[in-house]
Order: C-alpha cells, then sequence, then structure tokens
C-alpha cells in the first residue's frame, strides 16, 4: 500500500510517491505484501506515533514521526527504482543469498523503522533503534510465509545494518543502506528540515529549513540519478550542503547521484542561481 491512496501524477514523476499500482521494473510482489503488513501493525504504527514525543514536544525540533517516516519510505523506493532501472548492483541481499525481490523489502523496513529509537532519546537514537527494530522484525517476519528462519535472521541482519547506517557516524556497507541513509536526507521541502532547529527561532538552521520549495528525483544524464531542488532564496544551500551532501558522502551512491540546487525566485534578487554538487 502506498503512503497515498491516490498518488497525483506530478507526485509520482517527482520521486514524492512511490506508486504501488503501477508497473514496475523490479518483482515488486513481496515489497507490495510487506508494504501492505506494515499499515495493518498496531506496534509499528504505535512506535511511529510515539518517537515524535522526543524530538518534537519535549525538544521542540522537527517532525520525526509518522509523517517522516511515510516521505522517507517514498523516498528511498522511489529512488532504489531509479538506481535499479540505470543498472546500479544491490549487495544486501545478493551477498546473504536472498532473492533480489528481498532488495526492497529490506529498503522498505529500514526506512519505517530507523528512527524508532526517538522513543528512549533523540540523541545518539539510531543506537536504541536497533534493539527496539530488532525486536519487531522478529515478530513482523515471522507472519510472512515465504521466509524460513536463515532467511529471517539475514534479512533481519540486513534491515538492521540500513537502520543503524543513516546515521552519517556509520559507514553503509550495502547499496540498500546507502538508499535509506540518503532518502532521509530528501525529507527537506517546505519547511521539513532534517537538521534539528528551534521552533519560532531565526537561527540559520530555522530560516533555511524555510527555503527549500520542493525536491526532485529523476533519471539523470552523466549519473544515474539527479536530485533537483528548487530553494525560494539562496538560504537553501545551507540545508543541501549541511544535511543532503553530508548523508550522500559516504553512501556508497557519490558516482551516482548528482545533486542540483536551483533558487526559484523570480523578483530579481537572486544570489545564486544554480548550485551543482
Amino acid at each position: 500500500m502506498s503512503d497515498s491512496d491516490t498518488p497525483s501524477d506530478d507526485d509520482v514523476a517527482a520521486g514524492r510517491i512511490y506508486d504501488t499500482t503501477a508497473t514496475h521494473s523490479f518483482d515488486d510482489t513481496r515489497l507490495d505484501d510487506v508494504l501492505d503488513h506494515i499499515e495493518a501493525d498496531e506496534e509499528i504504527q504505535a512506535y511511529l506515533d510515539a518517537q515524535n514525543v522526543n524530538p518534537v514536544t519535549r525538544k521542540r525540533y522537527n517532525d520525526h514521526g509518522s509523517k517522516h517516516v511515510g516521505i522517507v519510505r517514498n523516498r528511498a523506493l522511489c529512488l532504489y527504482e531509479l538506481l535499479k532501472d540505470a543498472g546500479v548492483p544491490f549487495n544486501g541481499a545478493t551477498d546473504q543469498g536472498l532473492d533480489e525481490a528481498d532488495e526492497p523489502v529490506i529498503v522498505a523496513l529500514a526506512a519505517t523503522l530507523h528512527d524508532i529509537g526517538h522513543v528512549v532519546h533523540r540523541d545518539d537514537h539510531p543506537y536504541y533503534s536497533i534493539p527496539l527494530a530488532a525486536d519487531i522484525l522478529d515478530r513482523f517476519l515471522a507472519d510472512l510465509p515465504y521466509y524460513d528462519i536463515g532467511e529471517r535472521v539475514r534479512l533481519k541482519g540486513e534491515v538492521l545494518h540500513a537502520i543503524l547506517c543513516h546515521h552519517t557516524e556509520e559507514d553503509p556497507l550495502t547499496t540498500e543502506a546507502g538508499v535509506v541513509r540518503v532518502a532521509d536526507a530528501l525529507d527537506m521541502e517546505s519547511g521539513r528540515s532534517r537538521i534539528p532547529y528551534e521552533h519560532g527561532g531565526r537561527g540559520i538552521n530555522t530560516v533555511s529549513s524555510q527555503a527549500i520549495d520542493e525536491v526532485r528525483l529523476q533519471a539523470g544524464d552523466d549519473r544515474d540519478v539527479l536530485v533537483e531542488i528548487l530553494m525560494r532564496n539562496a538560504a537553501g544551500v545551507y540545508q543541501v550542503d549541511n544535511l543532503l551532501k553530508a548523508k550522500l558522502h559516504g553512501s556508497g551512491l557519490e558516482d551516482h547521484i548528482r545533486i542540483v540546487a536551483i533558487n526559484s525566485r523570480e523578483d530579481g534578487d537572486q544570489i545564486v542561481e544554480r548550485i551543482e554538487l
């Protein structure tokens, strides 16, 4: 199930929504089933709600709950498809002897559970996410009929690896993990910065977070994927440079993704028109 029941053509074209009803170039049978199970899982949904309390209610930071997770999961699956279409090899499932159809399953589960450690604390949350996600995955994967115990162990390990490596302190060793890491940074449209900022503040984190209007994913020319970022003013460069560029560095996808930031204001006062990273 998609995070949007009726995604618009523009949302799909911009790589904002992964359309489960569309025909894809990879085997999405298991993925579609897993997405349905995620939406119906009461424990997972409870975590996605509860994990917003520490960062938002208590620390007055930006959203890290169910909306963020939905955005990241959609972006991650769209990025996965673009890379697959370009022939980029994925090694997480393959190295473990799992099926190719398990690649997007790893991506979807890791994107869903990557921030649940926030229920413990905002600080160092990726490390708290690991034991919590491990318990959920033991139960969740056991309910899926197409995995035996050995496959569940291997799939669980790959999901946990991708969860851990969305943190810039850890280096992804799989393409699946790199996708989740980069997708986490793509939730920056319309004030949805991943850099913590103080509500009501006027610091660079706050101001720059309001500068990003739109983020589009599409097939690239000289690189496999183009990330196009439309800004309303030059302050958005801070977000791109300190968030997305930092996440891309060390992700293993540096040679496959090109980032272009464009100042979209039309008032004649453009400081930055185009920045390529």
